[in-house]
């Protein structure tokens, strides 16, 4: 938990020198939230009578296409946050335009990585949704396995140039010997995270007792701005938390600004 709490201090203080980065996950989740709309819009249009004649099947292909959609969106703004923090880790100092052109030189890896991680995510739907309680328990399980083992694989599709399946197997075995820290380090940002959202349903009570129903709204709206903006951040120091806990995984360093020596008694993993 030590060496994970550490980790959290380097993403956060990569974060802290590079506050722009915020605005790569403000930009994924504005284009998948206009996708979803499109969705949801089209499928009001078109399948919501019974006599419709584009029957279930458009919601479906819909569906795969929005899901495709959301995941490449997110994983290519996730590997440009990661692309800039690399940078940094290896004593540069990067810009947004950095990050996004290393995402953009690897975009048929992320495109191939999204349709698999979209396909995964609809048998995974589809399996809660046919098996009811028991297919919802299983896919809860299935669906956490395959987020730890491919927990690294966007850092090594982007770093290490191999395809989706390769990255996978990467992915879990450079995890294998780095559960710990991985494990630390994701729980010590969540609870940070957390513990720092806790203060936003003050501006409900706050409202509400100065101002009733009007400013109880006002502390809604407030509160909600406050929680986009704490996601936003939490999204991008988790791709931080991620590329650093990789480049440690590979070289068994953490990078520019931290010492060698800072995690006593272990080494590089196998590159």
């Amino acid at each position: 938990m030590r060496i994970g709490w550490r980790l959290t201090k380097v993403s956060l203080g990569i974060l802290r020198k590079e506050k722009g980065l915020i605005v790569l996950p403000f930009i994924s989740l504005l284009l998948t939230g206009v996708a979803w709309l499109a969705f949801f819009v089209s499928i009001f249009f078109f399948t919501a009578t019974p006599t419709s004649p584009w029957g279930s099947w458009p919601f479906y292909v819909g569906l795969a296409l929005v899901y495709f959609f959301t995941f490449f969106v997110s994983i290519y703004f996730n590997a440009a946050v990661m692309g800039a923090a690399m940078i940094r880790l290896n004593g540069g100092d990067p810009t947004i335009s950095d990050g996004l052109r290393v995402a953009r030189e690897n975009w048929k890896r992320i495109a191939g990585w999204a349709l698999v991680s979209a396909t995964v995510g609809l048998i995974l739907r589809a399996l809660a949704e046919r098996f009811g309680f028991i297919g919802r328990i299983v896919a809860g399980f299935a669906g956490a396995a395959w987020g730890i083992v491919t927990y690294l694989v966007v850092p090594v599709l982007i770093f290490e140039k191999i395809g989706p399946w390769a990255a996978v197997k990467r992915s879990g075995s450079l995890l294998r010997k780095t559960w710990g820290e991985a494990a630390g380090g994701y729980i010590t940002l969540g609870a940070i995270f957390v513990l720092l959202a806790l203060p936003g349903i003050a501006f409900f009570v706050i409202g509400a007792l100065v101002g009733g129903v009007i400013g109880l709204i006002i502390g809604v709206a407030i509160a909600a701005i406050y929680w986009l903006i704490l996601g936003l951040l939490g999204a991008a120091a988790q791709s931080i938390l991620v590329t650093a806990l990789y480049r440690y995984a590979t070289t068994g360093k953490l990078g520019f600004g931290f010492p060698e020596g800072m995690f006593t008694g272990r080494g590089p993993t196998v590159p």
